[in-house]
């Protein structure tokens, strides 16, 4: 840091030459963020002093944050439901889990485990690290699910807790989440979903999915709205069907004008839930399903596109995630030859396709664009 600061302008020009260097969105295939709807982006600029973590000075932004809850729980089959908004899915898959670990250890349990899939989350590599429990690995079926016959045979006297995915990080897809909570109910274990992508997908496809509240074993799930929420980043969203579970995650805070806090950070942007309550006010439903059609009809019309030169899909998307299945040789070099023409899209592990995110910043032109040169580069 300089002795003497500098000017205005020079400040400016410095972060224009710094924005210059980041990637503009449009260009973007392998993420599951996006612009930020401008809505969102004006209340998150209105509330940029506000601290969640203190919301005793903020009862405003508290206001929002309830009624985000509330929507949210109502979307997911639960209107009822508890939780808070995180900074995102890292968070709040770890909080769901350290709620029914903290229980469980209440309870005298150690060396507990909990079960995932093999597609879940590198967060819950943390997640093992941090709660200092062991998570097992469940297989998946032919369409890349998780294997609940896999699950079932992991199960020990040390299991706590099953975890589906709905919205897989690399393929999309969406776990039996309904057998997953039959299993959860059968065996009495805690059941968290992980929607962080598709909880704002999921309920505006044209097929209809068992992954919610609405089934009795769901637990806790968790959906981000700075993803397809159209909202501001970091904005997560953790819900629990008890409130019994939230509070588990309880820490007393005397010296501030709320008694206690359940979140695991202190100091929490009472702007990322402005942006979300404000997004979620101005698009209703109706708004959100028009965004995810969209969404899907380019998912639709990437595939057709590959189809044309001989590529096909790992599996049909169910949402807007596409893993193009090209010769395992040939993906890395594929995705090189891309980047160098300004294209970012990235790599899944097993299979080895080459991932493309549609998310709402992609639009017709760029999609014929990304095409004509994939056809080119292959």
């Amino acid at each position: 840091m300089e002795e003497r600061g500098m000017s205005r302008e020079a400040i400016e020009s410095l972060l224009q030459e710094k924005k210059l260097a980041d990637l503009a969105y449009h260009r973007i295939l392998s993420s599951m963020c996006t612009y930020p709807h401008e809505i969102a982006v004006y209340a998150h600029m209105m509330f940029l002093e506000s601290n969640l973590g203190d919301s005793g000075l903020f009862p405003g932004t508290k206001e929002m944050e309830d009624k985000v809850i509330q929507m949210v729980g109502a979307l997911l089959g639960a209107e009822d439901a508890c939780g808070y908004i995180s900074t995102g899915g890292t968070e709040s898959n770890i909080q769901a889990i350290r709620a029914v670990r903290n229980r469980k250890k209440r309870e005298g349990m150690r060396d507990m485990n909990i079960i995932v899939p093999e597609t879940a989350h590198f967060s819950f590599d943390k997640i093992a690290d941090i709660l200092s429990i062991d998570v097992k690995k469940a297989s998946l079926d032919e369409e890349l699910r998780v294997d609940v016959n896999s699950v079932e045979e992991l199960i020990d006297d040390r299991t706590i807790g099953l975890v589906g995915i709905a919205g897989t990080t690399e393929f999309g897809q969406i776990d039996p989440i309904k057998e997953l909570s039959e299993l959860a109910t059968e065996k009495d274990l805690f059941l968290f979903v992980d929607a962080a992508f598709g909880g704002f997908v999921i309920p505006f496809l044209e097929a209809h999915y068992d992954f919610d509240f609405s089934l009795s074993g769901v637990s806790a799930i968790s959906a981000d709205p700075h993803k397809m929420g159209m909202s501001t980043i970091p904005a997560g969203c953790l819900l629990f069907r008890e409130k019994s579970y939230l509070e588990e995650l309880r820490v007393p805070t005397p010296y501030l004008t709320t008694k206690e806090q359940y979140s695991l950070t202190g100091t929490r942007s009472g702007a990322a839930t402005a942006a979300t309550y404000a997004v979620l006010k101005y698009l209703g439903r109706e708004g959100l399903k028009k965004i995810v059609g969209e969404c899907m009809r380019l998912t639709r019309l990437l595939v057709e596109r590959g189809t044309e030169m001989g590529i096909s899909p790992v599996i049909e998307p169910v949402m807007n995630v596409v893993a193009l299945d090209l010769p395992e040789a040939e993906v890395e070099r594929v995705a090189n030859a891309l980047a160098k023409r300004k294209w970012r899209v990235s790599v899944t592990r097993k299979p080895k396709a080459l991932r493309l995110v549609i998310m709402p910043h992609i639009d017709e032109e760029t999609v014929h664009a990304f095409a004509e040169d994939l056809k080119e580069v292959r």
